[in-house]
């Protein structure tokens, strides 16, 4: 992996290192506490770059006389609208993408309005560690003739200081951005390892690793999946030679009395869509569809990093959806958990088989105050919103709401789409209770979610369809991963801003 910087934080007016970054108000304006000689060097050389401090745009000096440093340079941050948390994620992010090959880097939290305060500065850092993030496991090292192999992960600064006004307040901000950060680069780690090294059963060694960060770690096998009866699950399963697990993480962060908040995950390590198989164009993106799951699993890791006080659970189904002689096939028909028997006429329609016995045993051993479950679930979903928003259906507007407002904060938006009755009637069976598939193309994603609402009880729910937004959306300033993570800030926020004990 590619080594990310350290973050330290100062005084603002702590010495410079190899690059200054200042910040840029309208017009190009820098604050009016730097000093004289370099407010009249950008001053200068902003006409003639035509710098005007827009958001993100940078005018970047080598070798100013105004300065120690090497380099200057200034980042924009000047936009109609008011910042948000995302945009100094995105800042943090653009300073590292432009001061790689510079060892010590200081960028100064200062705007020409007043000090960026501690929780925007520690989001800055943040953004640069998201932005930092490289999946290069398996890139090998080239070899200098006669010299010792050079390490191409990349040329990162080694150290990040945040210049700031109370850098104790923004350092004890930092612990919980950096918490999460960790979550969301854990996840994005699990989503772009190939499927040939993160199975069902490395997964889930993988997640039993958590326990050193203070999560309970369950793993059911085939044969405690078989006793209860998780037929849906398991029909998923039965085509590959690589076992099924289903996960259970508990993180106890609040009394042992407080009713626990659940997340469930798809995790289908590998889907060719079984004997209904894929087109071969693409599939290899397959070893994503396990999305859902790794989402689930950074937050965890995040609630476990920052000590949230909450109880979560977190569940995530693991299976690999394969060919063989013994795969599931269509028409056949299998009864879940719930005791739903469910007509399975396309096998490429696994993963709501997989959520729908998590699910249920989910709200059935853990009676908690809401699930929330995150699956790549349907590429109807991309062809509705693209690849910025995820889709939102839910059972309960108070739960909608909140999502919907911890996706405006984090950046991670979603939208929301409907449920009904007359969505339900299309995925009613002939032969069995329900089936996997709606009629055709139609509401593809709303059928989807129609089928998962079956398996929830009267618990408060809601699904998010992140096949659009967990692997290949477009990069930004802090992700230029194939895997971004997406689910990981959008459900801590979620949960830090609702359902945290005080």
């Amino acid at each position: 992996m590619a080594t990310l910087p350290k973050i330290e934080f100062s005084a603002l007016d702590a010495p410079a290192g190899d690059v200054l970054v200042v910040l840029a108000g309208e017009g190009g304006s820098i604050p009016e506490s730097l000093p004289a000689a370099l407010r009249e060097t950008v001053a200068k050389a902003a006409p003639i770059a035509k710098f005007k401090g827009k958001s993100l745009a940078t005018l970047d000096l080598i070798a100013p006389a105004a300065v120690e440093a090497d380099r200057l340079l200034v980042v924009g941050t000047h936009s109609k609208e008011p910042a948000s948390e995302e945009d100094f994620l995105k800042l943090g992010g653009t300073a590292l993408s432009k001061t790689k090959g510079a060892a010590r880097v200081t960028i100064r939290c200062e705007l020409p309005g007043g000090a960026v305060s501690p929780e925007d500065a520690a989001r800055i850092a943040a953004g640069a560690l998201l932005r930092g993030y490289d999946f290069d496991l398996y890139k090998t090292k080239k070899a200098k003739s006669g010299e010792e192999e050079e390490d191409v992960s990349g040329d990162q600064p080694s150290t990040l200081t945040l210049a700031v006004a109370d850098p104790e307040a923004a350092r004890a901000a930092f612990e919980r951005e950096e918490a999460v950060a960790t979550g969301t680069m854990l996840a994005r780690d699990l989503v772009n390892e190939p499927a040939n090294i993160l199975g069902p059963v490395e997964y889930a060694e993988r997640i039993q690793e958590l326990a050193k960060q203070g999560i309970d770690v369950e793993v059911l096998g085939e044969s405690e999946m078989k006793a209860l009866k998780m037929n849906a699950l398991l029909g998923v399963s039965q085509g590959s030679p690589r076992p099924p697990r289903l996960v259970i993480m508990r993180w106890n962060g609040a009394a042992d009395d407080e009713q626990p908040v659940a997340f469930v995950g798809k995790g289908v390590v590998f889907d060719t869509g079984g004997i209904s198989i894929k087109p071969a164009g693409s599939m290899d993106e397959m070893k994503g569809d396990m999305g859902g799951s790794a989402a689930v699993v950074g937050l965890m890791r995040a609630l476990a990093g920052r000590k949230a006080k909450v109880n979560a659970i977190g569940i995530v189904g693991l299976v690999e959806n394969a060919v063989d002689g013994n795969a599931q096939r269509p028409g056949d028909i299998v009864t879940a958990m719930s005791g739903t028997t469910i007509e399975v006429l396309n096998t490429d329609a696994e993963g709501r088989l997989v959520l729908a016995d998590a699910l249920w045993y989910c709200q059935d051993r853990f009676k908690p105050k809401f699930m929330v479950n995150l699956a790549t679930l349907t590429g109807a979903i991309i062809v509705a919103l693209g690849n910025h928003y995820a889709g939102l259906f839910s059972n309960d507007d108070a739960l909608a709401e909140r999502l919907s407002a911890a996706g405006k904060a984090s950046g991670e938006k979603v939208w929301r789409l409907p449920l009904g009755r007359e969505y339900d009637k299309m995925i009613e069976g002939k032969f069995a209770d329900i089936k996997n598939i709606g009629g055709g193309r139609a509401g593809g994603s709303i059928t989807a979610a129609q089928f998962l609402q079956r398996f929830v009880n009267d618990v408060p729910w809601a699904h998010l369809d992140i096949a659009g937004t967990a692997m290949g959306s477009p990069s930004n300033e802090y992700n230029q991963s194939w895997a971004s993570g997406f689910g990981v800030r959008l459900l801590d926020r979620l949960v830090a801003d609702h359902y945290q004990s005080t």
